[in-house]
């Protein structure tokens, strides 16, 4: 059970401080677009930004549930990477079909994904959400920015002329 418990935490760290990282560098990359994002026209910068993010987080999530796949592997809970595989994607989604279990030595480690894949998700969702947040800030700034230099302009998504 100890090395169940162990081997589970270092999973979840590894998947967890993949996540940050991960973060990190969608961090920088939206930093240095950062001139790119806040010229007009924007929804369609808005649109990608959040198709780069989903795909970044989809991406992350593929990495987690390979990483688990390769830990069931070299503990030769399954036979076959595709049983790993797929143990893994159900677990990590938590979507929890049943067909396959782990063996009791090891059926700690089902939880555990599953923790880990929920965890991930939560914070997965909240970088999709800061990505959007961070992006609509810059734009709306630099809308704000162009009317106050330019007050005749029609820049930005809140700025008409209301005459």
């Amino acid at each position: 059970m100890v090395l169940q418990l162990a081997l589970g935490t270092v999973l979840i760290l590894l998947t967890v401080l993949l996540s940050a990282l991960a973060f990190w560098v969608l961090e920088a990359i939206l930093i240095r677009s950062r001139p790119w994002i806040t010229r007009p026209p924007h929804r369609p910068k808005l649109l990608l930004m959040l198709c780069l993010a989903v795909l970044w987080s989809f991406s992350t999530v593929v990495v987690g549930v390979w990483i688990w796949a390769a830990a069931f592997r070299l503990l030769h809970i399954f036979a076959t990477l595709e049983g790993a595989v797929y143990f893994s994607i159900v677990a990590y989604t938590t979507l929890g079909f049943g067909d396959i279990l782990l063996p009791h030595d090891w059926r700690l480690l089902g939880g555990m994904a599953s923790a880990n894949g929920l965890l991930n998700f939560g914070l997965l969702t909240a970088m999709l959400v800061e990505v959007l947040r961070y992006v609509r800030v810059e734009q709306i700034a630099a809308s704000v920015e162009e009317h106050e230099v330019n007050p005749h302009s029609h820049g930005g998504f809140f700025f008409t002329d209301r005459r």
